[in-house]
């Protein structure tokens, strides 16, 4: 970035991808939790990643956002995503070399990826 205008202009573009859409009842929300645990934890790289991912496979029905702390500060980074009609997946210690994975098995193909969850993380 070497200007101001550019900052601006990609602030923007980053507003509009990552807006939830309440209109859109099919829409996959992907949330990844950015309060303080989770950015000193490394959450922007992956909120960063999802971001590209999801704009590089031009996935119309995905929207990443951001949120405040989830509340399981030990397995931050934590990214949890909705898919309607099914229960949410908690997704623990993700990194942006995970999220590729993530996008492709879960929200292209339907299929959470188990050993990133919190419920492999339990046992």
């Amino acid at each position: 970035m070497k200007s101001l205008a550019e900052l601006q202009a990609l602030r923007d573009q980053m507003k509009a991808n990552m807006g939830v859409r309440h209109d859109d009842t099919d829409n996959i929300r992907v949330v990844v939790g950015m309060a303080t645990c989770g950015i000193a934890a490394g959450a922007r790289p992956v909120l960063q990643a999802f971001t590209e991912e999801v704009s590089k496979r031009n996935l119309q029905n995905v929207t990443v956002a951001q949120t405040g702390c989830i509340g399981i500060c030990q397995y931050e980074p934590v990214v949890e995503v909705y898919v309607p009609g099914k229960e949410k997946v908690t997704y623990v210690k993700m990194t942006a070399d995970k999220v590729a994975k993530v996008v492709s098995d879960h929200l292209v193909n339907g299929n959470p990826v188990g050993e990133y969850t919190i419920g492999s993380m339990a046992k």
